[in-house]
């Protein structure tokens, strides 16, 4: 028997010796011996690959795995996004903007329209553009959206008040209440338009067209009709608006509030100075000598500010119209008799500082002995400074913020100011200063750091004028809600309002408002609230009284409050004139209430104002 590697030599040689062939690779195995273990059998052949061989297999496996994936994912997962991505390459939506609603003064007469313009979209930016514009663009082949704007009917008359609209920013399209806009829309930007934009802006239409590979519109696919906004009514009376805005002719800054006691009807609301919200929408208005002026010249002055709506969120010291707050919290708090009476010595001096008066200060006069009524009618400083000394500045915060002043009215514009109520507590967090008897001085007439805003005002006015009532101010129809019932008792306001009558009587403060008469016919003479009047008042200029020659000519009895209030800035700036009034003095139907910043004494800038506005309200009532 001849061994294994016997075997395996003789056979290399044959075939050598057959083939004529070299030593070959199998010459050189060694002999292995077989071992059985079991049934195994180890195969003597066999050698273990070397894992680098193997490298390249794992690769492309897993190559041709993700492959595979992402075929799964882009086909099956993805695949109906990428049929519509595919379909938006071949068609194309064209957003119809949704008319806005129509807003209307309280007799239904419109206060906007919108107008067909055209517009173009460049850099994410709508730009309405002239008709002339865009036709040089539809020439070129550009795109050019037909559309419709804003347009304010009365310009700067209502501008804070109806506010007005500009391109949705990227921000609020985000938004869940923005949903369904696009980037081309406008919205409101401050005012009714602002507040009320849900209801307004309506839902935009679409329209399908599909297109070539350029881009052309080759052919229509369908159209959706846009939704017009929700028409609203205000509480707003156009011809009280535009005579505010005739009675502020003249001075610089401003506003002027009218209101209906009986329910918080805001009537008239009007800022100084103001802007036209057109220019938000044109961009540029041309003036009668052919230059334009843009929106961003308007607006960008540093010194008028003219988008501040003074009516809700200029803050001042009200001044002596404040008196009427305190008159309240002395009475309520039964601090001193109605007929308390105390010595005018003109001034006061206390903790090394002197407070006076303002008939003392200014004509060296005093009024002798003063009880609360004689203290409204003729303003009394010395009077309110003795009666809020024994009354504390707690007590006053408590009836300050009783009659709103402090917080936000609630108005349905937003902007408002809250004002401040300051108080030994409010100053040392504030100042890190101790309160002292001065400070409740100043703010029992309404100076000092007492701040408030024209609405404000008028609201204390109203409370008054209605018995105690705070009615949230509103400037939709139909909207009236309390606030608060019987904030202090009406047999207290009562006095006030007695004095308030004295103010606008022969020897009070109010001199504009002696003897107000209006010609008016339909004007019945009853509850002492109409008298017969068979003069012209001399405060009637002759123009005014040559009007009133041929009507029967009525006297209507006021409440009114003067207030001069200190301002602080450079230089010394002239004090800020204030004036609250209400009518009919015996069933008050209208409250008006007057500032003029910077403007001087109350009596003699701002009573003449709310004069003129009174007059126009009575005269067509």
């Amino acid at each position: 028997m001849y061994s294994f590697k016997e075997i395996n030599k003789r056979k290399g040689a044959y075939l050598r010796k057959k083939f004529k062939t070299g030593i070959a690779f199998s010459d050189s195995i060694e002999e292995r011996s077989f071992k059985f273990s079991g049934s195994k059998t180890h195969n003597p052949f066999f050698k273990r690959p070397d894992f680098l061989s193997v490298i390249p297999i794992i690769v492309l496996s897993c190559i041709f795995l993700i492959l595979v994936t992402r075929l799964f994912y882009v086909q099956v997962v993805q695949g109906a996004y990428y049929t519509r991505l595919s379909d938006d390459n071949r068609t194309r939506t064209v957003v119809i903007p949704a008319p806005r609603g129509i807003i209307f003064d309280r007799l239904k007469r419109p206060l906007v329209r919108n107008v067909p313009v055209f517009e173009v979209l460049e850099k994410g930016k709508a730009e309405i553009i002239s008709k002339e514009e865009a036709l040089k663009l539809i020439s070129e082949d550009k795109d050019v959206l037909e559309t419709v704007a804003r347009e304010y009917l009365y310009k700067d008359a209502f501008a804070h008040v109806l506010g007005y609209t500009g391109q949705i920013s990227e921000d609020q399209l985000l938004l869940p209440e923005f949903k369904g806009y696009a980037i081309s829309d406008f919205v409101g930007k401050m005012g009714l338009e602002d507040y009320y934009e849900s209801l307004l802006h309506g839902v935009n239409g679409r329209e399908l067209y599909e297109v070539n590979a350029q881009g052309k519109q080759i052919g229509f696919l369908g159209k959706q009709e846009p939704i017009s906004g929700e028409n609203i009514t205000t509480t707003l009376n156009l011809d009280l608006q535009q005579a505010a805005v005739k009675a502020l002719e003249g001075y610089e800054k401003g506003a002027v509030v009218v209101s209906n006691p009986k329910n918080g009807e805001i009537l008239a609301l009007y800022s100084k100075p103001s802007f036209d919200p057109n220019l938000f929408t044109k961009h540029k208005e041309y003036t009668a000598s052919g230059e334009y002026k843009t929106r961003e010249s308007v607006l960008l002055d540093g010194t008028k500010f003219p988008l501040l709506d003074r009516a809700v969120a200029g803050t001042y010291p009200p001044g002596s119209t404040y008196k009427l707050i305190t008159s309240a919290a002395i009475l309520a708090n039964k601090t001193v008799s109605p007929e308390y009476e105390v010595e005018d010595t003109g001034v006061i001096s206390v903790g090394g500082g002197t407070f006076g008066t303002w008939n003392y200060l200014e004509n060296g006069k005093t009024e002798g002995l003063v009880n609360l009524h004689k203290a409204l009618q003729r303003s009394n400083d010395i009077y309110f400074y003795r009666v809020a000394e024994k009354l504390g500045i707690d007590k006053l915060d408590e009836f300050s913020k009783l009659f709103g002043l402090g917080s936000k009215t609630g108005i349905d514009i937003p902007g408002e100011a809250a004002g401040t109520v300051p108080g030994e507590k409010w100053k040392k967090r504030v100042m890190g200063e101790d309160w002292y008897l001065g400070d409740t001085y100043n703010t029992s007439i309404g100076q000092g750091y007492l701040l408030t805003t024209p609405l404000q005002v008028n609201i204390m006015t109203q409370i008054v004028a209605n018995g105690g009532t705070y009615f949230k101010p509103h400037l939709i129809k139909d909207q009236q809600r309390i606030a608060q019932e019987n904030i202090v008792n009406d047999s207290y306001l009562k006095i006030i309002r007695e004095g308030m009558k004295a103010a606008c009587e022969t020897g009070g403060t109010g001199y504009p408002l002696f003897g107000f008469q209006v010609g008016n016919d339909r004007l019945t003479i009853d509850n002492l609230n109409y008298i017969e009047a068979s003069t012209i008042s001399a405060q009637l200029s002759a123009s005014e009284a040559a009007k009133l020659k041929n009507k029967k000519v009525v006297g209507v009895t006021t409440g009114c409050k003067t207030g001069t209030a200190e301002a602080h800035g450079l230089g010394e700036p002239d004090p800020h004139a204030w004036f609250t009034i209400f009518a009919p003095f015996y069933d008050p139907e209208v409250v008006v209430t007057v500032l003029v910043e910077n403007g001087g004494q109350g009596s003699e800038i701002g009573a003449p104002i709310a004069r003129d506005v009174f007059r126009e309200y009575f005269e067509k009532k």
